[in-house]
């Protein structure tokens, strides 16, 4: 972990002061992995596309190629001479994330049907089981929609970390692990959070792959 944390903080030095909990944060979602758990992410606007930036580097390969074990390759093989050899080969093992952002239909139902606040409380009741992890990204720390899905994750036994801007908004209170990193502006809060999780998602990915 130390050599990816050096290179984030030799490029983004003021974000040193975050190391003990960016190095939390990976170690989180390690054991939740190593538990058979797995990782929820939202946001909005920017952040909502984070969401989503988050799950594609830890459901396929980000650093590494992390290709399929030998024996789920020969089982795959074996099934199909002609559909097998290519998914065999090519396909990466993942590490379970799912960007509560991306379901439009299912968002829309939520908000049409039940409350727009509680579009991703709602998937935490669905997706979470105890021990998993929500990640909830927000520049304020007072997206209620966030709020609202981290107190749903604590009383079902979830972990939660919070990306945010310098204060951490009312999240600061409710959150197992917040990341706060030095802004207030919504775009220069962004602007930080991505190399933040692409540290966290190096180092969760070395936990597990060598190649």
């Amino acid at each position: 972990m130390s050599h990816i944390l050096n290179q984030l903080f030799g490029r983004y030095n003021k974000l040193r002061f975050l190391e003990p909990e960016i190095k939390k944060a990976a170690e989180m979602i390690i054991n939740c992995y190593k538990s058979g758990g797995k990782l929820l992410i939202c946001g909005n606007g920017g952040s909502s596309s984070d969401s989503g930036h988050i799950a594609g580097e830890l459901m396929k390969g980000f650093k590494k190629k992390r290709p399929l074990d030998a024996a789920l390759q020969e089982k795959i093989k074996s099934l199909s001479r002609e559909y097998g050899e290519m998914p065999a080969k090519m396909l990466q093992q993942g590490l379970p994330s799912i960007s509560l952002s991306a379901h439009t239909d299912l968002l829309t139902a939520i908000l049409n049907d039940i409350h727009g606040d509680l579009i991703y409380a709602q998937q935490v009741t669905g997706y979470g089981k105890e021990g998993d992890i929500l990640m909830g990204l927000s520049s304020s720390g007072n997206s209620k929609d966030i709020l609202y899905a981290v107190i749903v994750a604590k009383a079902m036994g979830l972990k939660t970390i919070g990306l945010t801007g310098a204060s951490g908004g009312k999240m600061k209170t409710q959150l197992d692990i917040l990341i706060n990193v030095p802004e207030t502006a919504t775009d220069l809060v962004q602007e930080y959070h991505l190399p933040v999780y692409h540290a966290i998602c190096e180092m969760v990915e070395e936990a597990f792959f060598s190649i």
